[in-house]
C-alpha cells in the first residue's frame, strides 16, 4: 500500500533527518524533475537541490543532503511500487541520479522527491516495451539547440501536452558563450543574472550554473516531467565546434582544453537523467549506447564530438578540400563506429534508430564553388559511406539530426543515381537563432542543388514521430515565434516513409 503526501513527508522526514541531520533549506527543487534511459524494468530518476539555483553551489552547503524517493502506479501516490533513499552529494553538484530496478515493461509510472520538509513536484515516465514484444508503434519526439537567451521555450510547453514514449534530444542542450545581465531575448523572465553569466562558460561551477538557468525555465521543466528522455550532446554542451581534444582556438594546448572538457562532461553528466555508469573519468565519458524497443526499433544514441578527428579546411563551408577524402579520418572514431556497424548488423528490430547530431546527408551549398560544411558527415565522407552501406544491408534505417537550427526531410543514398537506402530527419532548434522563417535564400539555393531534400524551413520547433511494423511518419512542428512568449504551433510538413521502400514522400 502506498503512502499518501502527508505520510510520506512526515515519515521519510523522521527517518532521514534522523540519519543525517541538516539545517533547514528553502524550496530545493527549483530545478523540476526529470527521467531518462527507460529500459524494460527500469529507469533513471534525476533531480538537482538548489534553493538559489544561479548562485555556484545553488545555495547549497559543502555538505550531503538524504533524498527520499517513491514510484507509484498512479498520480496519486497510492500505489507505490518502489522507494528509497539517495544521497545528494556536493561533489556532484547536490544532484540524484536513481537508476530504479523491478518495474514492468511498457507502463507508465509516476515518480517524487522528498527532502527537508520539501515535495518535489511530481514526474511521469514510461518504461520501453518488454524485448520479447512485438509493439504496434513508437511514438517520440525529436528536438534539440535550446539556447537560453535566443528565446521562450513554448516548443517545450506544446510538446509536453503532447503523448510521447521518450523524447530523444539531440545536444546543445546549454550554449557556452557570455548572456547578457537580462537574458537576451527573454525580456520578463523576473530572473536578474549575475555577472559570471557575463563570462564564457569553461569551468565546472560555471557549467553548472549555466545548467541551472537553463532548467529553471517551466516549459522545459513540463517536457522532463512529462516523459522519459534520451540524451546526447553536441559542441556547445563543451566548445563551439570542437573536436576530440582539439579546441576551436588553435592556440589552446590540448591539455588544457582537456581540462574544460573534463569540467563540461562532468556537469552534463550531473545534470541529466543518465547511469553512473555513464559517469565520466576527467576528460572521457562513454555516452554512446542502444536501446530496444521490443522488436519494433533498436536506437542507438551516437557521440560525434569526442572521438572525431580535426575538422579539415577549416570549420565551416569549404570547396574543393580533398583531405575530406582521406579513409583514415572518422566523425565517429573507429570503435564506436565499429561498434555501431556490428550491431546494426545483429539486429532483429524492424527498425534501426540512428540519433546523432550532424547532418548525414551530403548537402551542396550552391554556387559554382561546389562548398561542402565540414562540420557535417559532409567532412568525413569515408565514414559516411560505411554507415550507409551497413544500412543499405539493415531495412528500416533513420537518421535523426540536430545542429543545424533548421528542418530538412533527406533521402539518403549510396549513389546519387540510386533508390535511397534510408531515411534522414532534421530537426530544428527549440529556441536558438530566434524566430527563423519559412524560407531563406541558403535554402533556396539547397534545395536548387540538392534534389534529394525533400524539406527546407528555417522555424523553431521540434519533430513528432511515430512507427509502426511497416511506416514511419514525422510531423514539422513549428512555433509561431519564439522571441515572445505565447508562441503557437502548427504542423508545417509531414512525411512518410516504407520500411521495405525507404524515401520520403510527403503525407
Amino acid at each position: 500500500m502506498g503512502l499518501p503526501r502527508r505520510r510520506f513527508l512526515a515519515l521519510s522526514g523522521a527517518a532521514l533527518t534522523g540519519a543525517l541531520p541538516r539545517p533547514r533549506i528553502a524550496d530545493p527543487f527549483t530545478l523540476g524533475v526529470a527521467s531518462g534511459d527507460p529500459l524494460p524494468e527500469g529507469v533513471v530518476l534525476w533531480t538537482r537541490l538548489a534553493p538559489r539555483p544561479l548562485e555556484p553551489a545553488g545555495g547549497l552547503p559543502p555538505v550531503p543532503y538524504p533524498v527520499g524517493w517513491q514510484v507509484a502506479e498512479d498520480d496519486r501516490f497510492t500505489r507505490v511500487v518502489r522507494s528509497g533513499t539517495a544521497t545528494a552529494a556536493p561533489e556532484f553538484g547536490h544532484t540524484v541520479h536513481v537508476d530504479v530496478r523491478g518495474l514492468r515493461p511498457g507502463r507508465d509510472y509516476h515518480y517524487r522527491f522528498r527532502t527537508g520538509g520539501h515535495l518535489s513536484p511530481p514526474g511521469r515516465t514510461r518504461t520501453t516495451p518488454a524485448r520479447t514484444s512485438s509493439p504496434r508503434a513508437l511514438r517520440f519526439a525529436v528536438a534539440s539547440c535550446q539556447s537560453y537567451s535566443d528565446g521562450y521555450y513554448d516548443a517545450w510547453r506544446h510538446a509536453a501536452a503532447e503523448d510521447f514514449d521518450v523524447v530523444f534530444f539531440l545536444g546543445d542542450y546549454i550554449y557556452e558563450g557570455a548572456i547578457d545581465s537580462v537574458g537576451g531575448n527573454r525580456l520578463d523572465t523576473g530572473l536578474a543574472l549575475p555577472d559570471t553569466f557575463e563570462l564564457e562558460t569553461d569551468t565546472l561551477d560555471l557549467y553548472r550554473m549555466r545548467y541551472a538557468l537553463h532548467r529553471t525555465d517551466p516549459d522545459l521543466q513540463a517536457a522532463h516531467a512529462a516523459f522519459p528522455w534520451m540524451l546526447t550532446w553536441d559542441d556547445h554542451e563543451v566548445q563551439d565546434n570542437y573536436a576530440d581534444a582539439v579546441s576551436r582556438f588553435p592556440d589552446v594546448p590540448a591539455q588544457d582544453f582537456l581540462v574544460r572538457r573534463a569540467d563540461a562532461y562532468r556537469a552534463y553528466w550531473e545534470n541529466q537523467p543518465l547511469r553512473r555508469s555513464h559517469a565520466p573519468a576527467g576528460p572521457d565519458m562513454s555516452l554512446h549506447r542502444r536501446f530496444r524497443f521490443g522488436d519494433l526499433a533498436e536506437a542507438y544514441l551516437l557521440d560525434t564530438r569526442q572521438y572525431r578527428s580535426d575538422q579539415v579546411c577549416g570549420d565551416n563551408l569549404r570547396a574543393g578540400c580533398a583531405d575530406r577524402e582521406d579513409p583514415g579520418r572518422t566523425l565517429l572514431g573507429a570503435p564506436q563506429r565499429d561498434w555501431l556497424l556490428d550491431r546494426m548488423g545483429r539486429s532483429e528490430a524492424r527498425w534501426s534508430v540512428l540519433a546523432q547530431q550532424v547532418m548525414m546527408a551530403e548537402c551542396r551549398y550552391g554556387g559554382p564553388a561546389d562548398r561542402r560544411d565540414m562540420d557535417k558527415w559532409d567532412g568525413y565522407p569515408p565514414d559516411r559511406q560505411r554507415i550507409l552501406e551497413q544500412a543499405a544491408r539493415t531495412p528500416g534505417t533513420v537518421v535523426l539530426s540536430g545542429d543545424l537550427h533548421y528542418n530538412y526531410a533527406a533521402d539518403l543514398h549510396l549513389r546519387p543515381d540510386e533508390r535511397p537506402v534510408a531515411v534522414e530527419l532534421v530537426g530544428t532548434s527549440i529556441s536558438s537563432a530566434g524566430d527563423g522563417s519559412d524560407s531563406t535564400p541558403q535554402l533556396d539555393l539547397q534545395r536548387e542543388y540538392n534534389p534529394h531534400l525533400r524539406f527546407a524551413n528555417a522555424q523553431r520547433g521540434y519533430l513528432r514521430c511515430e512507427l509502426t511494423r511497416d511506416r514511419l511518419r514525422a510531423d514539422y512542428r513549428v512555433m509561431s515565434e519564439v522571441t515572445r512568449r505565447g508562441g503557437t504551433v502548427s504542423t508545417r510538413a509531414s512525411f512518410v516513409s516504407e520500411r521495405e521502400r525507404p524515401g520520403l514522400v510527403a503525407a
